[in-house]
């Protein structure tokens, strides 16, 4: 038997990780571990399906720029195919981690928002199992248009559809309402989303089955509740929801909330350890 292939539909960016050695001196300097690679939901999530076991497609705009070759190729080093139009500049995020783990994000997302549905092959999706759509591509049009289609591509090619809130104050500024009509619109099988996301989108908006992330608390699978697994050291939080979602489409509960230990261990959002 052929293994899954898990599609991935949204934004691969230059992810600059700041690991602050403490409070930001404002105005003067502060120690850090600063390091650079690729990241995006959307590739976060294809990057840990294909660590997990799984094959892996990326689908979206990416930028014809050294920052877009860069990521291009270190995602397909992880055996991950990656589909799209190359266009503009890049998508970066700079993400900084205080010293406990926890993390905030200054985003660009370039390119990535300007797919465009007549962009979009037919051929991506004609064979993919899952396709898993980032929040952050329901947020902007013309990418608000392409995933959707995107989703009945392969909704009618048989796939299932997942799709992550990504972000509430993303939502927020993008809009609730808009967002709310493109979350209905895609109609996904499963909705990943922290309990903010949950709160300000509502669940009245789709008929799905939604994983509510709780952060070192745990997760909660429909009425599953489970506790987060004991790890040494949180080193890094970037990028464990969407291990989080590859480990579940992957394997399940016990499989999502392992790749999430393995992911706060490190420092970056994708596996350290290339698949074999």
């Amino acid at each position: 038997m052929r293994a899954m292939l898990v599609c991935a539909l949204g934004d691969l960016t230059l992810d600059v990780i700041v690991r602050l050695a403490g409070p930001v001196a404002a105005g003067g300097d502060t120690d850090a571990e600063i390091r650079i690679g690729p990241g995006g939901q959307a590739a976060n999530v294809a990057a840990w399906a294909a660590e997990l076991g799984a094959s892996a497609r990326f689908v979206g705009k990416t930028g014809a720029d050294e920052a877009g070759d860069l990521v291009r190729s270190k995602l397909a080093a992880h055996a991950i195919d990656v589909c799209g139009p190359i266009e503009g500049r890049n998508g970066s995020i700079c993400s900084l981690v205080s010293p406990d783990g926890n993390r905030s994000m200054a985003a660009d997302r370039g390119s990535a928002r300007e797919l465009r549905v007549d962009e979009l092959d037919m051929a991506w999706f004609a064979d993919c199992d899952v396709l898993h759509v980032s929040g952050y591509a329901l947020m902007h049009e013309p990418v608000r248009s392409a995933a959707i289609h995107a989703g009945e591509l392969a909704r009618s090619a048989g796939a299932g559809i997942t799709t992550d809130l990504a972000s509430w104050s993303a939502i927020r500024d993008s809009g609730v309402a808009a967002f709310g009509e493109a979350l209905g619109a895609l109609a996904p099988e499963v909705v990943f989303a922290t309990a903010e996301e949950e709160r300000v989108v509502g669940r009245s908006l789709v008929d799905a089955f939604w994983i509510v992330k709780h952060g070192a608390q745990g997760c909660s699978f429909g009425e599953d509740e489970r506790e987060a697994l004991p790890v040494e050291q949180v080193l890094d939080t970037t990028g464990a929801g969407d291990a989080l979602a590859a480990g579940w489409i992957v394997g399940g509960p016990e499989l999502a909330l392992d790749a999430a230990a393995r992911c706060v261990q490190q420092v970056g959002a994708m596996p350290l350890a290339s698949p074999a």
